[in-house]
């Protein structure tokens, strides 16, 4: 599979309700990133995020693994989707972006840092 889903995350208004709701719910493990952001550990599988975005960026989604995030957007708007944001670099050297399908779905990018 050369595009793997590789992080979820779930964003909301209150970052203590969601924590709280999917520790007790699944057993999630949560590190806190800042007050905004946690780093969950479902015990298997992919991990994900939680976190707090203000009420108008309320959604889940998920990230895929791409070698190119630049190239996976100019894809992505050749076949009728839009960039949403990004691309943006990340805390372990990688890069990310998301852009909304044809029917206005969130999806995530993701490039790995250089060398992976």
């Amino acid at each position: 599979m050369p595009n793997p889903v590789v992080h979820f995350e779930i964003l909301g208004k209150d970052k203590a309700l969601l924590d709280a709701f999917y520790t007790s719910v699944f057993d999630w493990q949560l590190s806190p990133i800042d007050k905004d952001y946690s780093v969950v550990n479902t015990g298997s599988g992919i991990g994900g995020g939680i976190g707090a975005t203000g009420p108008n960026r309320v959604h889940s989604m998920f990230y895929v693994a791409v070698a190119d995030v630049e190239a996976a957007l100019v894809a992505v708007e050749s076949h009728g989707g839009r960039t949403a944001f990004g691309p943006h670099p990340i805390p372990d050297g990688g890069v990310i972006a998301g852009f909304l399908d044809p029917e206005g779905h969130l999806i995530g990018l993701v490039q790995g840092p250089e060398g992976m």
